[in-house]
């Protein structure tokens, strides 16, 4: 049974919580208790299809920052084998928000690079939440580097509210380690694969994810701005406005891929990614190991010509005609 329910999966709780009763009760008695098990799982399955397939972007986004959803941790542990974590940035320090090191996917080297939010209160402090400082992307960009020169593919994990906005960071330089991020994630001549495993917030997001691919769990987001950061601007409420700001962003997956944002929706186990996450860490294993498999038959040169077109070709500009 789920840990914690957010206001839109409260129905879901009397009903799960009988149907954790009954299998309790049930061990080693009559089959009648199975029929009768059958039926309230065959009436979750039905309420969890009406709830969750009308979400709102509010919704979709209560469900990306879900405290149970599984972290860039529990997908290296799932997917990845021999993980070696390595550290700091060789100039300032080391930033735990960012995870990364070398690793074995289906018995092939590839360097891993997350953003890691922290499963418990404890383990969220150390890593502060996911936000990363300057030295975290100097220590992403040191392992792109070095996964270049050993012909390594990249597989990177976003999920951050953004990058941390503190004095200490802004002193050392955030917004040029960011940019500096992009301009060599651009020209790195090794194949890239970028997913969205939660929240991709803003410049802290794209910092570790512009990639031959970008893909997105169907329960993600992808945003410039949160909704409350958008709210606050626009309707100065942060709280009241950020429904109405969700949906204006246009930031859950299904968005973004009619925008051409990302190239491929990972379908999440019904519920979210937090209700099976060993089998949403199969699929997107998956999913991970066709796109790769496609992006390394590539001569590098078409590699970086594709990589420059796929982002250059983003957003609609309008010409009034004027001189």
């Amino acid at each position: 049974m789920v840990k914690h329910y957010l206001e839109f999966e409260k129905p879901l709780i009397e009903l799960e919580g009988e149907i954790e009763n009954l299998k309790r009760f049930s061990k080693g008695k009559p089959a009648h208790f199975s029929q009768h098990l059958k039926t309230l799982e065959e009436k979750l399955h039905r309420l969890q299809k009406e709830i969750f397939s009308n979400l709102k972007g509010w919704q979709v986004t209560q469900l990306a920052r879900h405290i149970d959803r599984p972290k860039a941790s529990h997908y290296i542990q799932w997917m990845l084998e021999n993980f070696l974590e390595l550290h700091g940035d060789r100039n300032y320090g080391d930033d735990p928000a960012i995870l990364a090191g070398l690793a074995k996917l289906n018995g092939k080297t590839v360097t891993v690079i997350a953003h890691q939010k922290g499963a418990d209160a404890k383990e969220m402090a150390y890593r502060n939440f996911g936000m990363p400082h300057p030295e975290g992307y100097r220590k992403a960009l040191r392992l792109m580097k070095m996964a270049e020169v050993f012909k390594k593919p990249i597989l990177t994990m976003i999920d951050t509210p953004g990058a941390f906005p503190g004095v200490g960071a802004e002193e050392r330089g955030q917004a040029e380690a960011i940019a500096r991020n992009l301009k060599m994630m651009a020209m790195l001549r090794t194949p890239i694969i970028a997913t969205v495993i939660g929240e991709g917030g803003s410049g802290g997001a794209l910092a570790i994810g512009m990639g031959d691919r970008v893909l997105m769990l169907e329960h993600s987001i992808y945003s410039v701005i949160s909704p409350e950061g958008c709210a606050a601007i626009l309707w100065k409420d942060g709280e009241k406005g950020k429904e109405a700001a969700a949906e204006s962003l246009k930031l859950t997956a299904a968005d973004l891929s009619r925008l051409g944002v990302i190239d491929e929706i990972v379908k999440e186990p019904l519920g979210g990614a937090h209700r099976n996450p060993k089998v949403m860490a199969e699929t997107l294993k998956e999913v991970i190991v066709r796109h790769l498999r496609e992006v390394e038959k590539m001569e590098v040169e078409e590699l970086l010509s594709l990589r420059y077109e796929k982002f250059r070709k983003m957003g609609t500009f309008m010409d009034d005609g004027g001189g």
